[in-house]
């Protein structure tokens, strides 16, 4: 299987704390089995995304390996993202759970690994990210980052180790728009990544504001969404197994917000999740 030429303009990188880049607009691939995974990393790269984000946890490392390798685009373009689960936490089964995602994936090192959650009831993110710090020098991963990490989860890890995670992979959409950590981001030099940016079926893309504006620009709520965190900086990784969507998120190039438009959107923020609050899952 081979990749098409993309039809959509190449999607910009954004650059991170430790010189590498990544793009800023990603498929994202939970809650989907290898044979989807395939077939939607397929899609995406033929419309033109070279980011994928994948994990232990979705159980679809084989099949997003299979279709980058598959697709025929050369391994330097593309931009691999798993993470190391919360039971996986730990030096011995950190380094076990690497070796076996890189083996499911078979594309050589991934670019990007991150801790899932932090889990501090657990008392091992800290040494989980030492054993990161140690895959990194070791050139056995580009680059390393973190999910779902909160400003005392991410205090800790740096002041322990000295290594500033490049990204922070959070919950953020129009009703949770976490103002307070992307600025904490900001003054670290962490890049935000969004996970659930659409929203993950809590109404964002029905809401009367996201409508009203996607009907002004004669585009639809979810590319209204995406091009929103686009222009706030966020890197974000919509997840789809309809082609049709799949080329849709990623065809947010051809218009532009207003002033308006954002005041509306900053209105929305409701501080309300549809995942789990980091402060509480392995508490």
């Amino acid at each position: 299987m081979t990749t098409s030429a993309p039809t959509q303009p190449p999607v910009p990188d954004v650059a991170l704390l430790d010189g590498t880049a990544v793009p800023q607009l990603g498929l994202g691939v939970y809650k989907v089995d290898d044979e989807g995974a395939r077939d939607a990393v397929a899609t995406a790269l033929a419309a033109g995304y070279r980011l994928v984000d994948t994990a232990r946890l979705y159980g679809n490392e084989v099949g997003v390996g299979r279709a980058l390798r598959e697709s025929g685009i050369p391994r330097e373009e593309l931009h691999v993202t798993t993470k190391v689960w919360n039971d996986d936490q730990g030096r011995e089964r950190t380094l076990r759970a690497f070796d076996a995602s890189v083996a499911r994936l078979d594309v050589g090192p991934p670019d990007l690994y991150l801790i899932h959650w932090p889990c501090a009831g657990r008392g091992l993110y800290v040494e989980t990210w030492q054993t990161l710090v140690g895959l990194r020098e070791d050139g056995r991963v580009r680059s390393i980052g973190v999910s779902n990490f909160q400003p005392a989860h991410l205090t800790r890890i740096i002041e322990d180790s000295g290594v500033v995670p490049v990204l922070n992979q959070v919950e953020l959409h129009p009703y949770l728009q976490q103002r307070a950590l992307r600025e904490h981001h900001a003054r670290l030099g962490v890049a935000t990544q969004a996970w659930a940016p659409l929203g993950a079926g809590n109404g964002v893309l029905e809401d009367p504001v996201i409508v009203s504006v996607a009907r002004r620009h004669r585009v639809t709520p979810a590319q209204v969404v995406l091009r929103w965190h686009l222009d706030l900086g966020t890197l974000a990784i919509p997840k789809s197994v309809t082609p049709g969507r799949i080329r849709e998120n990623v065809d947010v190039f051809g218009f532009e917000l207003t002033d308006e438009d954002y005041r509306l959107v900053a209105g929305l923020d409701r501080g309300e999740r549809v995942g789990p609050d980091p402060d509480v899952l392995g508490a």
